[in-house]
């Protein structure tokens, strides 16, 4: 069957800056008759890498994904062994698994955005270490599933290896910590990196941890933001993909930060999740380009 009209693909690539990338890949679409409808180039001066983002119409080119793939493959090779390269296809959804805890606020709104059309994704799960959330989870049709976490290391290791056994099984292109509340082991991070996405109550790298809010109180903080990034074994230290702030000022309490605050949350995550899906954010090292 012919692709439609609207579908897309989209090829990501980062490698060794030097002359001549941008020609190459253009000239490598336009020789099969790509029809480009979106094109990101960035070239780091720091580092010496060069990053794109290029968005094709599918019924354009006379091959399917697999073969694109295959000759893409080789434009990368040529411009370096170091090169790293992706190509999707939008006609495929995304899929996801969150992982919540009791603050209901980031699930809710992102359970809503899916209800919605507004992500590009397919929510397979809900996994939770409280149950309070199910209710809501399973009035959107989403499958919940409540993995309770004792307070002795063997009995969260098995908790974690019981989250892990649930999320891999959907093969989620991302695994969204909606206020999940616990920090995934060393293990985990390095098996869901660059899919892990955490959404932290803070400007970081100010006020890592746990009461970012009475942190930002206690110092008599101006702007109070969130970040979402990429989980890490390093404690919200890992490549940050969104942030934003709002303005307070003295006369507010802890309370009102915090309630201010999410608000900041459901958005932070919701944009960071979104470009994470629509393959918009490229990390290098503990950066990232993010392709809007």
């Amino acid at each position: 069957m012919h692709p439609s009209a609207d579908r897309r693909y989209v090829l990501t690539l980062s490698c060794p800056d030097t002359t001549g990338i941008v020609a190459r890949i253009a000239g490598f679409l336009a020789d099969a008759g790509g029809w480009i409808v979106e094109a990101g180039y960035h070239s780091d001066v720091d580092t010496g890498w060069f990053f794109t983002r290029q968005v094709v119409r599918a019924d354009s080119l006379p091959y399917d994904i697999d073969e694109l793939r295959a000759r893409f493959a080789q434009v990368a090779a040529e411009l370096g062994a170091q090169a790293s390269w992706t190509v999707t296809d939008t006609g495929v959804p995304k899929r996801a698994v969150v992982l919540a805890s009791k603050e209901m606020h980031c699930l809710h709104d992102l359970l809503g955005r899916v209800a919605a059309g507004e992500l590009p994704v397919r929510l397979e799960a809900v996994v939770g270490n409280h149950d309070t959330l199910e209710p809501v989870v399973r009035a959107h049709d989403v499958p919940f599933h409540h993995v309770p976490f004792p307070g002795d290391a063997e009995g969260k290791a098995a908790a974690f290896a019981e989250v892990e056994r649930l999320v891999d099984k959907h093969e989620p292109d991302a695994v969204v910590l909606a206020r999940f509340m616990q920090i995934l082991p060393a293990r985990l991070c390095e098996r869901w990196a660059g899919r892990a996405l955490n959404i932290h109550h803070s400007f970081l790298p100010s006020f890592v941890g746990a009461r970012p809010y009475h942190q930002a109180h206690a110092r008599g903080v101006k702007l109070i933001g969130a970040t979402c990034h990429y989980v890490t074994a390093d404690l919200d230290a890992g490549p940050i993909v969104e942030q934003d702030v709002i303005r307070v000022d003295h006369g507010d309490t802890t309370a009102d930060m915090v309630r201010r605050g999410r608000d900041i949350e459901r958005l932070v995550l919701a944009r960071g999740l979104r470009w994470h899906l629509e393959d918009r954010v490229l990390v290098h090292g503990n950066k990232t380009v993010v392709f809007r």
